[in-house]
Parts: structure tokens; sequence; C-alpha cells
């Protein structure tokens, strides 16, 4: 099971003076329609490649999320990072649903 992150403490790590990579684990067409701040796309089909040519240290801290605490796209994709090596990976379980719907502004 992956560790998980709430809205509060991401939001605060985002202001932080090292803030997580945060991965958005859904297709271009979600992630453009608006994503968390500073957010990457991370497209399920792509993870083996988008996140090692990202993410250096395998002890950064990274956050994935998807659209919604019924979506599982996030926890597959942290089981496949962590099988990958890293090890700070943190999912946001609420996703851009949680985060719009405490009046939190999306990027496009």
């Amino acid at each position: 099971m992956s560790k998980e992150i709430t809205r509060q403490a991401l939001a605060e790590a985002l202001l932080s003076e090292k803030p997580p990579v945060v991965f958005e684990a859904l297709d271009r067409k979600y992630f453009d329609s608006g994503h968390l701040p500073g957010a990457r796309v991370l497209p399920p089909a792509e993870l083996g490649t988008v996140v090692p040519a990202q993410v250096a240290a395998k002890d950064a801290p990274i956050v994935v999320y998807c659209a919604s605490d019924t979506c599982m796209n996030s926890h597959r994709a942290a089981e496949q990072l962590a099988a990958q090596g890293y090890s700070n990976v943190a999912v946001y379980a609420g996703g851009k649903k949680d985060w719009k719907e405490a009046g939190l502004k999306l990027e496009q």
C-alpha cells in the first residue's frame, strides 16, 4: 500500500523550499484541461519512461495523483515507481476533484 499525503500537507509542501515533484497520472487531454500547480503529466502508458527522464534522484519526494478518490491510476503509478526504486513516493488520493472542491486553483 502506498503512503498517502493529505491536501493540506501537499499544499504546504508545494510552498516549501524543496517542494515534491508532482505528477498527474492521467492522459494528456485531462492534464491539459487543468492540473495541480506545478504538476507534470504522467500518462499511465508512459510510466516507465517519464519519471526516470525527469527525476534522477531515487530519494526525491514525489507525489502522484489522478482524477479523484475513485481513480486508481495514482496508486498503480506509486507502486510502479516503488518497484523502480523510488523510495519517497506519496499518493494524493483525493486528486483533482478534492483539490477543486477545496476551492484551490488548477493550472491550465
